[in-house]
């Protein structure tokens, strides 16, 4: 118990939570907060499908909640839910591969609204720009949607703030050095990809 205190001390989401785990549910209501759209971008783009995406984040939060009871400080908050989401979305993945028609009828019916479009950051184009910008959102999601599911959850984490290399490797179950090496090797893929359209800013590397 007093290393959890000392460790929330530290990490202002964890303490949140040790308060989730004592039936706090205001404190339950801020995380969710905080971390609905960081959540909801991780899952959209490993999924590709809004629709599956709402259900799988909805189950993070769920997870989280029902797991309160039984919360530790090993680690900090964020790097707990994101491997959460990591690992439903995984089991999504591997429910699809055993039932593809359902992920076939699902992806139709969601053509009508691309991931990238409802997810990305706003920003304001003038009028010209629109049609190009729109173009390349659509570039932007087949390139990393292209990736290796390692290589697009690395680079998705990197893009977030305050998510260190420790945090994605933990995330992800490997090694710093390797986590380095993934985000490098997507970078490049992205870049090669993309090469026409990298001036406009709209993906760049992170620091």
């Amino acid at each position: 118990m007093l290393l959890d205190l000392m460790s929330a001390q530290l990490d202002p989401d964890a303490a949140l939570m040790l308060r989730v785990r004592e039936g706090d549910r205001d404190a339950f209501a801020l995380l969710v907060d905080r971390y609905k759209q960081p959540v909801m971008n991780l899952v959209a783009r490993t999924l590709r499908d809004l629709t599956e995406a709402e259900d799988v984040a909805q189950h993070v939060f769920l997870q989280v909640y029902k797991s309160a009871h039984r919360y530790e400080v090993t680690a900090k908050f964020s790097t707990w839910i994101f491997t959460i989401a990591r690992n439903l979305c995984l089991n999504e993945i591997r429910r699809r591969s055993r039932h593809p028609a359902d992920s076939i009828d699902a992806t139709r019916e969601g053509d009508d609204e691309h991931p990238a479009r409802q997810l990305e950051d706003a920003r304001t184009f003038s009028p010209p720009d629109t049609l190009l910008q729109h173009e390349l959102e659509i570039k932007v999601d087949e390139a990393v949607n292209a990736l290796p599911e390692k290589q697009r959850t690395a680079l998705l984490l990197c893009r977030q703030e305050d998510v260190s290399y420790e945090e994605i490797a933990k995330v992800l179950g490997c090694s710093v050095s390797a986590t380095k090496s993934l985000i490098h090797r997507g970078r490049e893929t992205l870049k090669e990809q993309l090469k026409p359209y990298l001036k406009t800013g709209v993906w760049h590397d992170a620091d």
